[in-house]
C-alpha cells in the first residue's frame, strides 16, 4: 500500500509482503488516523497505526475441520455451509469482505460481502459480537452489501449494491428504513461533524460509459440535496467509482476503479 500527500507525491509504502495483501478492495482512515485495508482475498481486515505498524488483523483462514453448521467431510472440496444462504460463518471468517466501519464506542463493523451477503459485528478490541443478513431482496437481507458507514448516532449504511438501493440499520443491526432514489451505490462516504451528509456514488457498470456514473449528496434521512458527475475518463467525469473519502467538508477523494485514478473535488457552497 501506497501513501502520498494531498499533492499526490509519493510519501511512503506500508505493508510490504504483508499476507492480508492479495486483493486489495478497500482503504479506510478512522479518526485517530489509523489505517484500515480489507482484502477480498485473503478475506482479512488489518489495521495499522498512523506510523504503518500493524495493530490488529481481523479474519483468518478456515480450518479444514468440522465446524457447527457445517457437512462432515472427509476429502474432496471445502465443507459447506447449512444455514441460510448468504451468512456464511458466524464470527470471524469472511469471504472476499468489501468493507469497514466504527462507531463512536470503537465497535467496528465489516460488509462480508461478495460472497456472504452480512454485515459483521466486532467490539474495539477485535471479539466478534454478531452478524446480520443472508442473500436475497427482503429488508435486512443483501446482494453484495458493497461498502458501509456509521452516523454520529452509530446507524450502519449499508451500500446494498445489486439490489439497488442503501439500507439503513440500527447499532445492533435492526433494520430502519431503504433509500433506493440513488441508483446502484457502490460506495458510499459520511461527512464529520454536527451536521453530517452522505455521499453515495451511482456509479456506473465498468464496461459501460453511455449512463450512470453520478455522486449524490443526500441528508441521512435520504433527501437528495444535490448530484455532479457522469460517466466518463474526463476531469469530473467518473470511471466507476470506487471509493469516497469526505473527512473535509466540501472536499472529497474519489478512487475510480477503471480509470486507475483518484480526483480530488471542492464543491462550492452556494
Amino acid at each position: 500500500m501506497f501513501e502520498f500527500d494531498q499533492a499526490g507525491k509519493y510519501l511512503r509504502e506500508i505493508g510490504q509482503g504483508l499476507y492480508g495483501f492479495v486483493f486489495a478492495h478497500t482503504v479506510r482512515v478512522d479518526q485517530q488516523d489509523n489505517i484500515w485495508t480489507v482484502d477480498e482475498g485473503s478475506g482479512t481486515v488489518v489495521k495499522f497505526n498512523p506510523q504503518g505498524q500493524v495493530q490488529m488483523v481481523l479474519g483468518r483462514t478456515p480450518e479444514y475441520l468440522p465446524m457447527p453448521g457445517f457437512d462432515r467431510v472427509s476429502s474432496g472440496p471445502p465443507p459447506k455451509p447449512t444455514g441460510p444462504v448468504g451468512t456464511g460463518v458466524a464470527g470471524d471468517e469472511f469471504d472476499r469482505p468489501t468493507d469497514v466501519a466504527w462507531d463512536k464506542q470503537g465497535n467496528i463493523f465489516v460488509a462480508d460481502g461478495h460472497v456472504n451477503s452480512r454485515i459483521a459485528k466486532f467490539d474495539a478490541n477485535g471479539r466478534f459480537v454478531k452478524s446480520w443478513g443472508s442473500l436475497g431482496t427482503a429488508p435486512g437481507q443483501f446482494n453484495v452489501p458493497h461498502s458501509l458507514v456509521t452516523d454520529a448516532q452509530g446507524n450502519v449504511y449499508v451500500a446494498d449494491r445489486e439490489n439497488r438501493r442503501i439500507q439503513v440499520f440500527d447499532n445492533d443491526g435492526v433494520f430502519k428504513t431503504q433509500f433506493i432514489n440513488v441508483g446502484t451505490p457502490w460506495t458510499l462516504c459520511i461527512t464529520p461533524g454536527p451536521n453530517q451528509y452522505l455521499y453515495s456514488s451511482n456509479s456506473n457498470d465498468p464496461r459501460e460509459f453511455d449512463r450512470d456514473g453520478e455522486i449524490y449528496k443526500m441528508e441521512l434521512d435520504g433527501r437528495i440535496v444535490g448530484r455532479f458527475g457522469r460517466a466518463g475518463r474526463l476531469p469530473k467525469e467518473f470511471s466507476t467509482v470506487h471509493a469516497i473519502d469526505c473527512r473535509v467538508d466540501n472536499q472529497l477523494y474519489v478512487g475510480e476503479l477503471t480509470s486507475w485514478r483518484v480526483q480530488k473535488l471542492t464543491l462550492k457552497t452556494k
